[in-house]
């Protein structure tokens, strides 16, 4: 995978138009392109922003590789969610109970 940098002039996108879709200032658009660790949140945001989707796969010895299609926020509780996101990840296509 390409740096965020790469795939956001890939994407076509200046960090403007980028900070502007995470209703952010340009310094923290830019901090995000350089940060190593993040919340899968801030990411998914950051390449929704970019126009594509985060798919996050688990690759496990001896097993099926599982995509997780969705996933909510963590943080947030599920009668606080609102916009229809689920809170548990959907897992191989079957939601989680």
């Amino acid at each position: 995978m390409e740096g965020r940098r790469e795939q956001r002039q890939i994407a076509g996108k200046a960090h403007t138009e980028i900070a502007s879709a995470l209703n952010i200032n340009h310094p923290s658009a830019s901090q995000i392109e350089r940060q190593i660790d993040m919340y899968l949140s801030t990411l998914r945001s950051y390449v929704e922003a970019m126009g594509g989707e985060l798919e996050l796969t688990v690759a496990m010895p001896k097993r099926p590789t599982l995509r997780i299609h969705q996933f909510g926020d963590a943080a947030t509780p599920p009668q606080a969610a609102g916009r229809g996101r689920r809170t548990r990840a959907q897992i191989g296509g079957r939601r989680g109970r």
